[in-house]
């Protein structure tokens, strides 16, 4: 069955950086659109990154020029690299597996599997 586990959360300090990863299993990860969504406490989830099955890369407004999503299909592994984090980034991070290899347009609908979330905290 399909599994994903994110690692790589972490306390730091505004401005600093972190990078997530997210291990899928389960599944042929070269194929699927993944994600990065992330949930604070008290909000809705929302989406933060995806990347379709050939690369292409989408983000939030809220996170672009800053995080940056990539993929290594050899190692079935995702990744988020988040620069110059603010305190407004504090949240528990997911990663998710889509339906198809190209990532939804317009919206951050159509994702199926996620994983248990790694949490990030940004201090100010």
């Amino acid at each position: 069955q399909v599994q994903l586990v994110e690692s790589g959360g972490g306390s730091v300090q505004a401005g600093g950086s972190l990078r997530l990863s997210c291990k899928a299993s389960g599944y042929t990860y070269s194929n699927y659109c993944m994600g990065w969504f992330r949930q604070a406490p008290g909000k809705e989830r929302e989406g933060v990154a995806a990347i379709d099955s050939t690369g292409g890369p989408t983000y939030a407004d809220s996170v672009k020029g800053r995080f940056s999503i990539s993929k290594d299909n050899a190692k079935n592994t995702l990744y988020l690299q988040m620069n110059s984090l603010k305190s407004e980034d504090t949240a528990t991070y997911y990663c998710a597996k889509g339906l198809i290899g190209l990532c939804p347009r317009g919206s951050w609908n159509g994702f199926l599997n996620w994983g248990q979330g790694t949490q990030v905290t940004v201090s100010s």
